[in-house]
């Protein structure tokens, strides 16, 4: 496939997707498409906070929305994630299980909140990016293991740009598992009538991205904000074929 940027001077790198070679783009929702990824973030962490502050004091390890929410709880079901941050702490063998019931409904509650107070912003680029695919041909699907996917499209106003969206409501209905396994991917898939092969995927996660690389789609980009090299790095390694800063650095290419 030729997939590769190109860094002409005076213009940003871009990444071009040859729409002969794809039919399909799967976007992540959160971090992807709109600025919810850090709302949820934080959401964890005053909910994580206060139970480690229970536990330990003021001694206790704050909760790094950054390393650890990347690592233990993006892109995974709310359950999961509690319980995948406790195992990373050595803890999950001293809570019961409804203590992780609780930890989930306190954060559900938590971002819920801060989504009616503060709405749901797009990333600027968003819009016109999707809307340029979609005119190219390109069939587009939404993906977020969070139940409120939906709700945060509709939101952000973009609901209207996706052929599908596989949400977290989805995936309990469907028993699916998050990532890195690439069930929620696939789902779209199938529901856009698009084989794996034929369809890009556009994550922020690592372990997004390596649900893209264990699905066998097509092509995999990492979305990195910070520009941190670290973090592109890691994106690479997990699968990426290639790490943008913005979903501006997309370009589609048809013969």
């Amino acid at each position: 496939m030729t997939y590769h940027a190109s860094s002409a001077p005076g213009r940003k790198r871009l990444t071009h997707l040859d729409l002969n070679r794809l039919d399909a783009i799967i976007f992540d929702i959160d971090g992807v498409l709109t600025d919810t990824a850090s709302v949820h973030a934080a959401a964890w962490k005053k909910v994580f906070d206060e139970f480690l502050q229970d536990h330990f004091g003021s001694d206790f390890k704050p909760f790094d929305e950054v390393v650890e929410y990347g690592r233990y709880v993006d892109g995974k079901p709310r359950l999961e994630g509690v319980q995948t941050f406790l195992e990373s702490r050595g803890l999950i063998h001293v809570v019961r299980r409804e203590q992780i019931d609780e930890l989930a409904a306190r954060k559900d509650a938590e971002f819920s909140k801060q989504i009616h107070r503060d709405g749901v912003r797009p990333y600027p680029t968003t819009a016109a990016v999707v809307s340029s695919l979609r005119d190219q041909g390109a069939r587009t699907a939404a993906v977020s293991a969070s139940a409120h996917g939906g709700l945060v499209l509709d939101a952000a106003g973009l609901r209207d740009l996706f052929d599908v969206v596989v949400d977290g409501v989805v995936a309990k209905r469907l028993l699916l598992p998050g990532t890195p396994d690439p069930a929620l991917f696939h789902e779209a898939a199938y529901r856009l009538g698009v084989p794996a092969r034929r369809a890009a995927i556009v994550e922020d996660a690592l372990s997004g991205v390596e649900a893209g690389r264990r699905g066998i789609f097509g092509f995999v980009i990492g979305v990195e904000r910070t520009g941190e090299p670290a973090r592109r790095e890691e994106m690479r390694r997990q699968g990426a074929d290639i790490v943008v800063g913005d979903l501006a650095e997309i370009e589609a290419t048809q013969r």
